[in-house]
């Protein structure tokens, strides 16, 4: 049983760190806004910006075909300085939390409509810095309604049963794991070996977690459009998932820690025992074994 309960709380424990960060770090739209907000200084990102609101722009832009080629790489240079200002940082900021806000309450409501993001705000927050900025014309800048789509209608229901599952599982699935490690403790006849076991599951389960972030990475990597930048990809993935990889790293520091001061324990317990022995009575030290000064034999053998 001791075994058991220990052997369900180093599988446990993995799974409970990935369902709590889902459940509960993903979902504190400051401690989200603030993971991603040094994104805004990634080259790959902004490159990968520069790029797509480049293309946008020449969408919507009249140009001949002939001068198009011509225009195109002016616009994105225009659009790869803008991503180094100030005004940048203020509208990635403001358009992660305005997605991050949709996404969030579409989620936890009933509402069966695709999840999309008004950029009115954003755009407003930007003309309004690029004003204080003294940027000419920029207070011309018209400010309209643009809803983008962030999640189809369709993939709502689905997402919504993941997430309740994953608040249920990020909540239990620790306690569960903290639980059947100190029942198994408790019931174990060798004690200090059941701490052993436990501490070095948990350094097991915490390079399983890194291990499975990193095939995450890749995967996830694999399965992106052709269109879509990888190494911004990865950098925002690298970003969601520090917390994981701390995490994970905790979890190996501490199961070796307590794994090498437990049979470090053991090892050094013998010892002190087999020094605080106390002698048998009648029994003398080899050393100090003399001859009775009253027998008139010097040699003879003492038993």
């Amino acid at each position: 049983m001791s075994a058991l309960l220990i052997a369900l709380a180093c599988l446990l424990l993995p799974f409970g760190a990935l369902a709590a960060w889902a459940a509960y770090g993903l979902v504190d739209t400051g401690q989200y806004v603030s993971t991603m907000a040094p994104l805004a200084d990634d080259p790959d990102v902004r490159d990968a910006v520069a790029d797509t609101v480049g293309d946008g722009i020449m969408r919507e832009v009249d140009v001949g075909r002939p001068m198009r080629g011509t225009v195109a790489p002016f616009v994105r240079e225009a659009v790869r300085s803008f991503t180094q200002t100030r005004a940048f940082r203020l509208a990635w900021d403001a358009g992660n939390r305005a997605t991050h806000d949709a996404v969030l309450s579409a989620l936890q409501s009933e509402r069966e409509e695709a999840v999309t993001v008004d950029l009115a705000p954003v755009t407003a927050q930007v003309r309004d810095q690029l004003t204080q900025d003294h940027v000419p014309l920029a207070a011309r800048i018209p400010v309209q309604h643009t809803a983008v789509a962030v999640l189809p209608a369709a993939e709502l229901d689905r997402l919504r049963k993941g997430f309740h599952v994953l608040e249920v599982a990020g909540f239990w699935l620790p306690v569960a794991a903290v639980v059947f490690a100190v029942g198994g403790i408790a019931l174990a006849v060798r004690r200090r070996r059941a701490v052993t076991a436990t501490a070095l599951g948990t350094a097991l389960g915490g390079a399983l977690l890194g291990l499975a972030l990193a095939i995450g990475r890749r995967l996830t990597l694999d399965d992106l459009p052709p269109d879509v930048s990888h190494p911004a990809a990865a950098a925002v993935y690298d970003a969601l998932t520090s917390t994981l990889r701390t995490v994970s790293w905790l979890l190996l520091a501490l199961g070796l820690t307590v794994a090498a001061a437990a049979w470090s324990s053991g090892r050094l317990r013998p010892s002190r025992r087999r020094a605080a022995r106390p002698r048998a009575p009648g029994t003398a030290d080899s050393a100090s074994v003399r001859a009775d000064p009253q027998t008139p034999d010097e040699n003879m053998t003492v038993r």
